[in-house]
Formats: C-alpha cells, structure tokens, sequence
C-alpha cells in the first residue's frame, strides 16, 4: 500500500525508531528494496533522485512501485529525493509521488523559505507530504548526489526553528556531518548539534548520507530526533561489487540472471539497515 512518508515518519516518531529511504533507479532495486520490505515486515520510503530522470521518468517509476508492491501487506512512501526544480516537484506529484523533497539547501535562507512554501501548499492540497533540507553536505566517495565543490554548512538550530515555523513542513534534512556517499576518513558526526535541532524543533529529522555511518552513531542519532535514513551509495557500490564477481567467475551467461542477482544483492544492503533501523530506543 502506498502511503504518505508523513504517515510513516510520525509512527516512527511516536515509536522512537527509524525507517530507511532507499535510493532506487531501475527495476532491480525497485524490487530489492520491496523484497526486502515484505520479509522484514517493515515501511520502508523507496526514493528517487532528480538526477535519475535519464534512467526513468517519473509516470514509470510510480508504475513499477505500484506495480510490485500491489499485494504487499506493507507500506510504502514513494519520495521524491534531492529535487531543486520546482518543475520537476510538481511532475512528480502529478505522477503520484506521495512525497516530495524540495532542496533549496543551497539557496539563500529567504529563497529556500519562499520556494518551499511554494512546494508546502502545492504538496498539502494534494496530500503529499514535504521533505525539506537546511544545512548542506559535502561530498565523499562514489557519490552521484554531489559535486566535489559542495561544502559541509552544519545546520543551525535557531534558522532550523525559524524554517520549519514558516514553511510547514513535514520532516526536515538536518547537516551535522554525514556526507553525501562514503566517508574518505574518519567522519565528525555532531549529534550535540543534533540535540539541539531537537529541542527546537518538533517534527521529523531526517539524516542524509546513511551510507557506511557506524552503527553506533546511527543508533545515537535516532535517540535524539532522526526518523528517516537515507542510504544510496552503499547500494550501488555493494551491488556493482557483486555484480563483478560475478561475472569474473563466469557463473552466469544471460543479463536475465544478472538481474535476478542484482535484486538480491541489493536486498542484502536494504535488509541490515533495515534491521539496524527498526530497534526502538
């Protein structure tokens, strides 16, 4: 069943856990994380990038969602992730995204504020909810989010507060030291920073840059206010990892079974988040 990823967030908040957002672009990982979804018996978010619409457009991804997860007894939010075009916002909407995350991060404070609650009033009269981030990432290793220019901005408690007070939001991105893809050292994760955010602000918190975060810090972070995590780049770098062995070893000759494997593989990285994740604290 597809769902709001509000509806999802604020049981995740009552409860005190966190749901994982799993980046896909094609059919495989579609299924994968779906796959991974009914054996766990858990939501899950399944996220797809502006930068994935030369992969797919947004009509053929709600479809294939749809699709696969019509006789699943789990729910579902089908997010649209990282999106700086208001076009592309309200294409997704019309093609039956129940979530939409407009990214002005990187736009002045007043710009990002107007433009969001542009998205807010759209998103809410078609109830669809409304991610938003303040802060910004920088950029790490095997990353198809960023760009290598893109500087880490810690998100400010106080203009957190402020945001979320003028624009309605459903969840908020928060910055306090993930990055976007995998860590090239040891990572700085703020989670003092983290508290604070919380203190101020009572909605949803959302941890971009999943990916490779010691488990430790990811357990700390849904203590203190996270509810979603996003994971992309393991995904990928797991599943071409595998994927290359397998075929260095010569055990499979047709792209049909290439595929199959790629789903489980792709299950294997959705599955021990979601394991990770769904402990209540």
């Amino acid at each position: 069943m597809i769902i709001t990823m509000k509806e999802i967030l604020h049981e995740a908040m009552a409860g005190q856990y966190a749901v994982g957002s799993f980046n896909v672009y094609n059919y495989e990982t579609i299924k994968g994380v779906l796959e991974a979804s009914k054996e766990q018996k858990l939501p899950t978010i399944i996220a797809f990038g502006e930068k994935y619409l030369h992969n797919m457009d947004f009509d053929t991804v709600y479809a294939l969602v749809s699709s696969l997860s019509r006789n699943m007894e789990i729910s579902v939010a089908l997010h649209l992730d990282h999106c700086s075009s208001l076009e592309n916002v309200y294409r997704a909407i019309k093609a039956g995204f129940t979530s939409v995350m407009y990214d002005g991060s990187a736009l002045p404070f007043e710009e990002n504020v107007a433009n969001t609650l542009k998205v807010v009033e759209i998103a809410h009269s078609c109830n669809v909810s409304v991610e938003a981030e303040l802060g910004s990432l920088a950029t790490g290793l095997n990353s198809n989010e960023g760009t290598a220019e893109d500087e880490e901005v810690y998100t400010s408690p106080r203009m957190a507060q402020e945001f979320v007070a003028k624009t309605g939001v459903d969840a908020l991105a928060v910055s306090i030291g993930t990055v976007h893809g995998m860590y090239k050292g040891e990572p700085n994760i703020r989670v003092d920073i983290l508290k604070k955010i919380k203190e101020r602000v009572n909605l949803p918190l959302v941890l971009h840059g999943g990916s490779g975060t010691n488990e430790k810090i990811l357990r700390e972070c849904i203590q203190n206010g996270i509810c979603k995590v996003n994971v992309n780049t393991e995904i990928s770098v797991y599943t071409l990892e595998q994927t290359k062995k397998l075929l260095n070893n010569g055990n499979k000759n047709h792209l049909s079974e290439v595929s199959l494997s790629q789903i489980l593989y792709v299950k294997e990285v959705v599955n021990k988040y979601m394991k990770l994740l769904k402990v209540q604290y």
